[in-house]
């Protein structure tokens, strides 16, 4: 069952650190079925009970799931190797759009902002037991919230959209409940659910956000969180648009006790409107994060949702951390009072680069999604032929592998290092990638 590796161990956490060593070694390939729990135990010579125990671990750890009568095996991709380690060395010479990140020419200059936050602590510095949220801030994302609809609450503040994301489904789920996913997702939501003890779901999508038949079967599997990318959706740029929202409210509505996330991280790249599902339900959160419009190393995120579930993440986070730096606080104060992004001309920007690429590509016969964001999402045959094929043309793409867990193969390209002269050649090659034999262009 096993091999060649054997499991030791007296207590729960000795059983559990022993299979943990096994996956990272690779001696437990992912898929490998543990032994069933009263076997374990007569060979170790402990109580069942134990080898229970370290299993519960490690199922809450991410590293294993049991599925009933099937046993236990170790996840195909445990917690401790996520998704982003299938991205690859870009070779010299090579164009590199598959890193994700924004582009740096439109992210404004921090220089002043952390000047006037620096000015702000010199005047009152942060002491233990103030308020975690600066009340500036608190009132300047409650008005944009406001502007595009969303319904009242109170504003708290996490390190980034993902600490965000992990927290609220931190303070209402428990390891073994599912959550419902989009398929094609972030990556990094893939790997956060399961790490967390709870079980994906996937939910299909298309260019108008997630499939309403699909949240229904997920709903009739019985997740009790539903994520949902508002606009900019990684990787398909999909965006939740009013009839689908009114859709998926439709559909919620018969499900009030389940919670709803809306991930807003395309705020400040996007010129669509904001069409939120929260209030919906019972529990709710739309998390909104400065990242892509701002700096990626600037980890902040505000949020705002029902009574309960901000108090429950504002009061594990004073266990924690305490509260987000709010030196970072004042510096995003300071960029938003400034208007230091004229958020049309990014979206213009990524825009003009994203659909280029999509309408490039249908001249040659080649389908592909990228409504909104940075990046462009092509369905693929065979996912590492066309990610070899294009890195030989000189170009190195994402594989979908990375984003999806029922959803068929493609490849992800974003688009922000590249200017409108690259995309004639891009398509070139990436039609000449996904169909070699026609030798790419339609006559």
């Amino acid at each position: 069952m096993l091999g060649e590796y054997l499991i030791i161990g007296r207590r729960a956490s000795e059983i559990a650190a022993s299979v943990e060593a096994g996956v990272a070694s690779g001696a437990l390939a992912p898929g490998a079925l543990l032994p069933p729990m009263r076997e374990l135990a007569g060979v170790l010579g402990v109580n069942p009970n134990t080898v229970a125990a370290a299993y519960r671990t490690l199922r809450e750890r991410g590293v294993i799931e049991t599925d009933g009568r099937r046993g236990s095996r170790v996840r195909a991709r445990p917690a401790t190797a996520p998704r982003d380690e299938l991205r690859m060395a870009v070779p010299a010479g090579v164009r590199d759009i598959a890193s994700g990140n924004p582009d740096v020419r439109l992210l404004p200059a921090l220089d002043g902002a952390l000047a006037g936050a620096a000015r702000r602590y010199a005047a009152e510095p942060t002491l233990y037991g103030q308020d975690p949220v600066v009340p500036e801030l608190a009132r300047l994302a409650r008005a944009a919230f406001d502007a595009d609809g969303v319904p009242a609450g109170e504003v708290a503040v996490t390190s980034g959209a993902l600490d965000g994301i992990e927290r609220v489904l931190a303070a209402h789920l428990r390891p073994g409940d599912a959550v419902g996913v989009e398929d094609p997702g972030w990556g990094s939501v893939l790997d956060l659910v399961p790490a967390l003890g709870l079980r994906v779901v996937p939910v299909a999508v298309d260019d108008d956000g997630p499939l309403p038949d699909s949240v229904e079967r997920a709903l009739a599997q019985g997740v009790r969180a539903l994520l949902v990318t508002a606009r900019a959706q990684n990787p398909t740029g999909a965006v939740v648009s009013a009839e689908r929202a009114a859709e998926l409210r439709a559909v919620l509505a018969g499900h009030p006790e389940v919670l709803v996330i809306d991930d807003d991280h395309g705020h400040g790249i996007v010129d669509l409107p904001l069409n939120a599902l929260g209030g919906v339900t019972r529990h709710w959160v739309l998390i909104r994060s400065t990242a892509k419009g701002y700096a990626p190393d600037l980890r902040l995120a505000v949020l705002t949702g029902d009574g309960v579930t901000l108090d429950r993440v504002r009061g594990r986070q004073r266990l924690g951390p305490g509260w987000v730096s709010r030196l970072l606080q004042y510096t995003v104060v300071e960029l938003w009072k400034a208007g230091a992004v004229d958020h049309a001309a990014v979206a213009r920007s990524y825009g003009e680069r994203r659909d280029g690429l999509v309408a490039a590509l249908a001249r040659r016969g080649v389908h592909a999604q990228g409504r909104s964001g940075m990046n462009v999402w092509v369905p693929v045959a065979e996912e590492t032929a066309v990610v070899t094929r294009l890195l030989g043309a000189g170009w190195a793409v994402a594989p979908g592998a990375r984003f999806r867990v029922e959803s068929g193969p493609a490849v992800r390209m974003t688009m922000s290092t590249l200017s409108p002269a690259d995309v004639p050649g891009l398509a070139e090659a990436v039609a000449s990638a996904v169909r070699p034999a026609a030798g790419g262009r339609l006559d």
